[in-house]
Formats: structure tokens, sequence, C-alpha cells
């Protein structure tokens, strides 16, 4: 008896100290539920800000395709107006030259004039000259 009773009591004695209540396990608990509830609180809000930053990523990249394409299109255009400038400069000299000759025309012809109505004169005075004799 002596070892059926040392042996309940060995047993009462392990039960005692080796098992945890339902209380002490709540108690040891309830810090990490709260530690993990402010984690996971962080985590969502770190999320969300992770998606608003995925948006603005995504504008600037729309953002930068645009900018991309309008600055091609203003390389076209301000090669466009090189090749109208250089036209127009040349079509300028062209002018240029055409009014040196218009000018060069226009004073052989006040020259001929000149020298058709100094003629006409010379003709009148030798006209006038033999109708006196």
């Amino acid at each position: 008896m002596k070892k059926v009773s040392l042996l309940i009591i060995s047993f009462l004695l392990m039960l005692s100290f080796g098992c945890a209540t339902r209380e002490y396990v709540r108690q040891q608990i309830d810090p990490l539920i709260d530690r993990i509830s402010k984690l996971e609180a962080r985590v969502t809000a770190l999320e969300s800000r992770m998606s608003v930053v995925e948006g603005k990523v995504a504008e600037i990249d729309t953002v930068r395709k645009q900018a991309n394409e309008a600055k091609a299109l203003a390389q076209e255009a301000m090669k466009t107006v090189k090749d109208c400038c250089d036209k127009a400069e040349a079509a300028l000299k062209k002018a240029e030259v055409i009014a040196d000759r218009a000018e060069a025309a226009a004073k052989k012809a006040e020259n001929a004039v000149e020298k058709a109505e100094n003629a006409a004169k010379k003709s009148k005075k030798a006209f006038e000259l033999q109708q006196k004799k």
C-alpha cells in the first residue's frame, strides 16, 4: 500500500505542477494577441500606403511617357521649323538676286530712255536747223 499511496501522491504532484490552467494560458496569450493585433493594423496601414504609392508610380510612369512623346513632337516641330527657315532664307536670297537684277534692268532702261530722249532732242534740233535753212 505504501507503493500505491506513493504512486498516487507522485501522480497528484505531477498533475498539480505540470498542467497549466486556462486562466494562466490566457494571461500569457493576451499580451501576445494585443501585440499581434497592433502589428496586423500596422501591416494593413502599410499595405494601404504601398497601394497609394504604387498608384502614384503608375501615374508618374504615364506622365513620363507623355513627356517623352511631347519631347519627340517638339523635336520634330523644331526640325520642321528649321527646314522652313532654311527654305525661307534660300527664297529670300533668290528674291534679293532677282531684285538686284530688276534694279540693274531698270537702270539700263532709264539709260536707254535717256539716250532715246537725247537722240530725240538731237533729231528735233537737226530737224529745226534743216527747216531754217
